[in-house]
């Protein structure tokens, strides 16, 4: 007898997303993974823990319970918040084997990218403030 309340999902690790820049990111490709999976009649997206990795670069040995890896930072979105422009990204190379990423290339150059973005981010805003006084 079929059972109604069983749902379908699927196991996928944000970083396995389709990406120009290195890795999967919590950006445009997974939204469209959301919206692919609701067509598919999928309710549940697995996924392995989203914090900081370190040494071997498994998602399961993170130097952070709270912070969340900045290497799934999508740099589209960043560029559409005004914080970066292409040029401060589209060059970089954060390796170009679709099936494998490359931690050394995102350790190394990723980071310099994110600073960017953060040194035009506005300190003063109201809800960064909070956050920071509280957090």
């Amino acid at each position: 007898m079929f059972n109604k309340n069983r749902e379908a999902g699927i196991l996928l690790h944000i970083t396995s997303l389709p990406s120009k820049y290195g890795v999967g990111t919590v950006g445009k490709k997974a939204y469209s993974f959301i919206r692919w999976m609701k067509k598919a009649g999928l309710k549940i997206w697995q996924i392995l823990p989203l914090g900081p990795t370190s040494y071997g670069d498994s998602p399961y040995q993170s130097v952070s319970a709270m912070a969340v890896n900045y290497y799934l930072i999508d740099l589209d979105m960043l560029k559409d918040e005004g914080l970066l422009e292409e040029k401060d990204y589209k060059n970089v190379d954060f390796g170009n084997d679709p099936k494998r990423v490359n931690y050394e290339k995102l350790f190394n150059d990723r980071i310099t990218v994110l600073k960017k973005a953060f040194s035009r981010f506005n300190k003063k805003n109201k809800e960064f403030v909070e956050f920071c006084k509280n957090e």
